[in-house]
Formats: C-alpha cells, structure tokens, sequence
C-alpha cells in the first residue's frame, strides 16, 4: 500500500508524517518524531510499555495503525511534564523510587495520568484496573501503586 500523509497533534504540536497507514503508531512516534519514551516491548498490545494517550484516552500503540489517528492528538510520556517541571505523576514515581529496571513505567505514568484526567479521586480498584495492563518483571508493584495514590494526592493538592 502506498505511503499517506497523517495530520496529528503530538504533545501539542503539530506534526505530519508520510507512511503507509497500516504503519503502527510506536513506529511513528520513535523513527519520524524521534519520541523514545514510548517503547516496544511486545508488538502485541499486551504489555503495556508503549502506551500513549490518544484524545486523553490510555492506549497501546503498538496495535494501533496510523490510519486509525488521523486528526487526533496523542500525548507521549514526553508530553506529561519536563524535567524542570514533571507531570504530578511522574514526580510521585520518582519519589516512591517506583521505576527498577524503567523499562514499563513510562506506560504505567501515561496510563495513570490519563485515569487522572477523568477521575479525580479514584479508588484502589480504578488504580489498579489502569495498571492491569502493564507487564512488570522488577517486582516493584507496591511502590507503583504507592506512586499512583501519591499522584492522586498531589493531583488534589494542586488543583
């Protein structure tokens, strides 16, 4: 199939590629925006490491085809904060010391931040049901989900 022109908006900015429109989103965003937060880990949609919000909603996209983002704003972990001011939660997961090998975690934030986006006080249950789909081998469950509520505080804190 012959290469197509996408219009998105990514991490607020505007960007237009050219690649065949069953091209998954991850590519896109590691090889022509140069996005590496985003990481391949499976290819399959089932570990969760290259997770993005796409229109505020957490998402693989690793299975999602360009043909399915056209016109649509996705937000990397890039996108939550900056290393001068991080993203309330990625600040709580460097607190909680919660990254290990950090392989999974940027997924992990994008997927709570977009829970945060809709819920403002969400329940163990909700936390929880965000992060099932992330694959964690380091053994650092606890201090996830530690950073997860740490968010939630400083989410309401700041507001």
């Amino acid at each position: 199939m012959p290469n197509q022109e996408f219009d998105l908006v990514v991490n607020g900015r505007k960007a237009r590629v050219s690649v065949d429109p069953d091209t998954p989103l991850l590519y896109v965003l590691r090889n022509d925006l140069n996005l590496k937060g985003t990481r391949f880990g499976c290819g399959t949609g089932a570990c969760g490491s290259c997770t993005v919000m796409l229109d505020g909603h957490a998402v693989q996209s690793c299975d999602t085809p360009m043909w399915a983002v056209q016109n649509r704003s996705i937000t990397t972990v890039e996108g939550l904060g900056t290393p001068e001011q991080p993203h309330p939660v990625q600040q709580a997961f460097l607190e909680e010391q919660a990254a290990q090998c950090g392989y999974c975690i940027n997924g992990m934030m994008v997927s709570i931040a977009a829970l945060l986006d809709k819920t403002d006080e969400p329940s163990d249950a909700q936390l929880l049901a965000a992060l099932d789909r992330h694959l964690c081998r380091c053994g650092t469950h606890m201090r996830i989900l530690r950073a997860a509520r740490r968010a939630v505080r400083m989410m309401k804190v700041g507001k």
